[in-house]
């Protein structure tokens, strides 16, 4: 029953299997023994009802349910980045952005990419930077440096990626990707 997500930094690797190691001695049942009950009492067809139901029958919290999930229901994970970035990646100017993106952190060394269903992240050591699509074939970009880095930044709210990622900003187009861009990369890279 083991599955690896890609697109993880060692250090995410090993904070996984640890969850994944101490789900028994910390929740009373094996990996095993939890996918069994989410396959036969869980009704829920989509990945935020499963957790919310795993979490109000059981009290898992998100990142154990995410491990139990990843093995009773292995399609829906990490596995296949390609399918993921396909289906999230479907408007060419988004994608446009996504290349631009891609191409600076390029550069960068020991960077894993890691592709979610709601964004692309790349990490060193831990996340540095996040892209998400947005309205109209914008892009909205995540960094792990302070808002106060630029007057582009803002603070982000509710984004879904990690909260190591603490100023956003929105590229309209690719030419947004630029020399100031570049550096807050640099700077987000520097410090993961």
């Amino acid at each position: 029953m083991e599955t690896k997500p890609q697109g993880l930094t060692e250090q995410q690797q090993k904070w996984f299997a640890s969850v994944r190691a101490n789900l028994e001695r910390e929740t009373g049942k094996t990996l095993e023994q939890w996918v069994e009950i989410v396959r036969r009492d869980c009704k829920e067809t989509k990945p935020k009802a499963r957790t919310d139901w795993l979490k109000a029958n059981y009290g898992i919290g998100v990142n154990r349910a995410a491990t139990i999930f990843s093995v009773a229901y292995p399609e829906t994970g990490w596995e296949d980045a390609d399918a993921l970035r396909k289906a999230l990646w479907t408007d060419p100017a988004g994608v446009a952005i996504l290349e631009a993106v891609e191409a600076a952190v390029a550069g960068f060394e020991s960077v894993v990419t890691g592709q979610r269903k709601g964004f692309t992240a790349w990490s060193r050591k831990s996340q540095f930077a996040a892209l998400k699509p947005a309205k109209g074939g914008q892009a909205v970009l995540g960094l792990a440096v302070t808002p106060d880095a630029s007057p582009r930044l803002l603070e982000p709210k509710n984004e879904g990626w990690s909260e190591r990622l603490k100023a956003k900003l929105t590229l309209a187009s690719p030419a947004g990707v630029d020399d100031e861009v570049k550096a807050l990369l640099k700077a987000a890279w520097e410090r993961s």
